[in-house]
This record gives structure tokens, C-alpha cells and sequence, in this order.
């Protein structure tokens, strides 16, 4: 493990939070960041968060590193077996994601109307969706008791710090906006289309960015900190025992 970069990294991150994002910071920490593994990168941030750093202002300087991990997704991939508990997630999440599209699609077409009975269809849809983005909880839930456990054994604790709290985060907004799509028709319809419009959005940004994350950052963590596949294995186990979301596919 290399401090060195660690310490270079975990410098630069804590400037960029302090004095924001300039040119020059992000070339350097992206020079360091392309030489960086995901364990690396991982105890910078869990550094800057021991140094009293709020674990909230670390999700801003992601699209930092972001944009040389691009294809990590596929580095992933072919270091797992298809039914390995990553290989879920992953499916899982191209799922939600597919979930957060049409989420979009449905809110521009809310906008677009200018009382509830035009578009009463449209909250149908919507309350559908946020249902489906709702059934992810068993997505969550196996992230949380299996693998965010295991990364915390071994010490690896920022990053799901983060996740953590970003799932809390995103479980309020989603059952907030399952309240709003539910009581639509009894309430005044400008405040309802603010609300549904504020809502998806919030939503549809954060648990994008949250997927990023866990795509890009904290599975390759793992698979670089857990190198047992009898742990996988118990791993996957685990996971069985919480279940699974209506829409993971069935192996």
C-alpha cells in the first residue's frame, strides 16, 4: 500500500473541500488518482473524515476520481463469476437505474400539465415507480449487514460511512414522494407538481451519483480487500437469508 500517494491524496482532497474545485487541484489530484487503487483511495477519504471532515462534503469531490475509473465496471466484471454477490448488485443497479429514467420521464410529463385530472394517469405511473425504486430495499439491506460488515472488519470505513448515510438520505426522499404521488388529488395542484418535481429530481441526481459510487468506488474496494472465496461464499449466503428485490433477476 502506497501512504505516500495516500497522504498526497488525502492533502489534495482536503484543499479541494477547503478552497473548492480549481484547475490546477484537479489536475493534481487526478494524476495522483489514476495511480491510485480503490483501497488507497478509500483510506484518503476515510482520513479526511477522521480529521473531522463531515462525511457529507466528501460526496462532492467524487467526480474527481470518477473520471478515471470509468472502466472499472468492466475491470469488475471479469474478476467475478456471474451470482457473485457484486454481480448482483451490479444488475440490480442497472435495474434502479432504469427505475430513475422513468421516473424522469414521468415527472417532465407532470410539468407539462396544468391540473390533475390531465395527468392523473401520469401519478399511476408514478406511484408504480416509486414502488419499484421503494422494493430496493433488500438491495440496500444486503449492502449494509453483508458487505459494508465485511469492508468494516477490515477496517474500511469511510466510504461505507458515506453509502450509509446517502441510503438513509434517499429512504426519507422516497417515501416522501410515495406520500406525495398518494394524497395528489386532494391537494392543490401547483404545490403538488413543485413537490413531485422537486422530490424526483433530488432523487433521481443523488441515487445516481449514489450507484456511481458504489459502481466505481466502493465494490472494487471490496473485491480488492476481500480475496477469500469462502467468504464470498458465506457472503452470498447471507445475502440469500435477507432476500431480494422483485426485480433481481433469478439466477
Amino acid at each position: 500500500m502506497n501512504t505516500t500517494k495516500i497522504k498526497e491524496l488525502t492533502d489534495v482532497l482536503e484543499k479541494l473541500n477547503k478552497h473548492g474545485v480549481s484547475d490546477e487541484l484537479r489536475k493534481e489530484a487526478l494524476e495522483i488518482v489514476s495511480d491510485i487503487n480503490p483501497i488507497e483511495l478509500s483510506i484518503a477519504e476515510q482520513n479526511l473524515i477522521e480529521k473531522g471532515m463531515n462525511p457529507q462534503d466528501l460526496r462532492h469531490l467524487c467526480d474527481i476520481h470518477m473520471e478515471v475509473l470509468k472502466d472499472e465496471l468492466d475491470k469488475i466484471k471479469t474478476k467475478i463469476k456471474p451470482g457473485h454477490v457484486v454481480d448482483t448488485f451490479i444488475i440490480e443497479h442497472e435495474k434502479i437505474l432504469g427505475f430513475l429514467t422513468e421516473l424522469e420521464e414521468i415527472n417532465s410529463r407532470i410539468q407539462k400539465s396544468d391540473n390533475y385530472d390531465s395527468c392523473a394517469k401520469e401519478f399511476d405511473s408514478l406511484k408504480t415507480v416509486i414502488d419499484n425504486i421503494l422494493d430496493a430495499e433488500k438491495h440496500h439491506l444486503r449492502e449494509e449487514q453483508v458487505l459494508f460488515s465485511e469492508m468494516e472488519e477490515r477496517k474500511i470505513t469511510g466510504p461505507t460511512r458515506i453509502m450509509r448515510m446517502e441510503h438513509d438520505d434517499l429512504r426519507g426522499k422516497k417515501k416522501s414522494l410515495k406520500a406525495i404521488a398518494e394524497n395528489a388529488s386532494k391537494s392543490e395542484f401547483k404545490e403538488v407538481k413543485e413537490k413531485v418535481d422537486d422530490t424526483s429530481k433530488y432523487i433521481v441526481f443523488n441515487l445516481r451519483d449514489h450507484i456511481f459510487k458504489e459502481n466505481y468506488i466502493l465494490y472494487p474496494t471490496a473485491i480488492e480487500a476481500i480475496k477469500d472465496n469462502e467468504i464470498w461464499d458465506d457472503m452470498k449466503s447471507r445475502c440469500d437469508e435477507i432476500g431480494y428485490c422483485s426485480f433481481t433477476p433469478k439466477e
